[in-house]
């Protein structure tokens, strides 16, 4: 049976930059097998956030993956934050001004900032790298089944899926969740990785009227449904989300009352870390219940199997971001130090806005090093190459592929 290979990268503002690190170094691992000038191992691209961005340069590189992953690796090598919003001192003091004045006049003007930060910047970046015409021709040449960017309607609520695909897929509409075709271009790029509060909201095309959109890791509780939509048998996830280890935070000294960036950064956490997570667990569950009654896994009714590998930073992102919040551009930090955003306790908030490369650089030398870690598993999962002397290694890792299920297309699925 043919293996529909997908990848799926989620958001983190800056954080994403271990994502380019993860693609890295699997490219070094292709390349020991020589593979890795040819097209890239995924099918199927799915990205969200700033996770859209880096499958959308995935996307236009299909036909190459050395020279993809080369490419998203020297983009965030170099990325300054004045790429992605403005950083002006007339820019970040308008808009402090804007929100100060919102909160104390705002009953009398009635009108509110639209964002923090202006990033028309990553719109022009966005427009100089990204050509859609590329995409549709690594769908034409057969180096790439679909493209799906999604984002979040703050018009109606509901959770978008926007495919780009090289045969006709049925869109699929569950609750407050829905999939529309279209030829993926920079709004939705910008859109999907609008983060809330920092970014402003953008207008996209929907059922023949516009909805304002933004960030499309809000309210996304099943990250994992797009590929197995658009066909995918097993996923490789990148996330931002640092792996659990409880008590980090108690290495940093308590400042009493939280600051703002403090509780910030935990409510961009429980948006951009915790649906992963969540829906590995519940498509677990329905895997299990395949495993006991194997006779409804068929694709005539709608249910198979399906492979999942997760790769999250084995190392907490907030405490390398709280050794580089200084490289931030003085009006940023000015803005965020009120906040306590350039504390170590709010370096959580920092790192989704430190498009530095110091820091970049940090997170892809990371990214780069977990996935060689995890080189033997990954060759297995993406190439079906296992090492006749680590076969047993593969049993006892934790990184191990996952075998899920989903559900019914026409009923309740992922």
């Amino acid at each position: 049976m043919v293996k529909t290979t997908a990848l799926i990268m989620m958001g983190g503002g800056a954080r994403a930059a271990y994502q380019a690190g993860v693609l890295q170094g699997l490219a070094r691992i292709a390349a020991r097998h020589g593979l890795d000038r040819g097209r890239i191992p995924f099918d199927i691209i799915c990205g969200t956030s700033a996770g859209a961005v880096n499958g959308a340069g995935m996307a236009i590189n299909a036909a190459n993956f050395r020279a993809a992953a080369h490419s998203l690796a020297a983009l965030w090598s170099g990325i300054h934050a004045e790429d992605v919003y403005r950083t002006g001192v007339v820019d970040v003091g308008a808009s402090g001004a804007r929100w100060l004045s919102a909160l104390a006049f705002g009953w009398v003007t009635r009108r509110a900032p639209r964002a923090l930060f202006d990033n028309a910047p990553l719109g022009s970046l966005l427009s100089e790298l990204f050509d859609s015409e590329r995409v549709q021709a690594s769908l034409d040449a057969g180096d790439l089944q679909a493209l799906a960017v999604t984002a979040l309607s703050y018009s109606t609520g509901r959770h978008v899926t926007f495919y780009q695909s090289h045969r006709r897929i049925h869109p699929w509409r569950r609750s407050q969740r829905l999939a529309v075709e279209a030829k993926i271009g920079v709004d939705h790029l910008l859109a999907s990785s609008s983060i809330p509060f920092l970014f402003p909201a953008l207008p996209l095309e929907l059922d023949g009227h516009h909805e304002w959109f933004g960030d499309g890791t809000m309210r996304q509780m099943s990250p994992l449904s797009p590929a197995i939509h658009l066909g995918a048998s097993r996923i490789l996830a990148i996330g931002a989300a640092s792996r659990q280890r409880p008590g980090w935070f108690d290495t940093v000294p308590a400042g009493g009352y939280p600051s703002l960036a403090q509780v910030g950064g935990q409510a961009l956490a429980s948006i951009f870390l915790d649906g992963l997570s969540a829906d590995l667990e519940r498509l677990q569950h329905i895997n299990n219940l395949l495993s006991r009654m194997p006779e409804i896994a068929n694709d005539r009714e709608g249910w198979r199997p399906v492979q999942v590998m997760t790769i999250s930073p084995s190392e907490p992102i907030e405490a390398i971001a709280a050794t580089h919040v200084k490289q931030l551009p003085r009006t940023v930090r000015a803005l965020l130090t009120p906040l306590g955003g350039t504390e170590a306790r709010g370096a959580a908030f920092a790192s989704y806005l430190l498009f530095e490369p110091e820091f970049t650089q940090a997170l892809i030398t990371l990214g780069e090093q977990d996935a060689l870690a995890q080189q033997h598993e990954l060759a297995a999962f993406l190439y079906d190459i296992i090492p006749p002397d680590h076969g047993n290694e593969m049993d006892s890792t934790s990184a191990r592929p996952a075998t899920l299920g989903h559900e019914p297309p026409a009923r309740a699925m992922a």
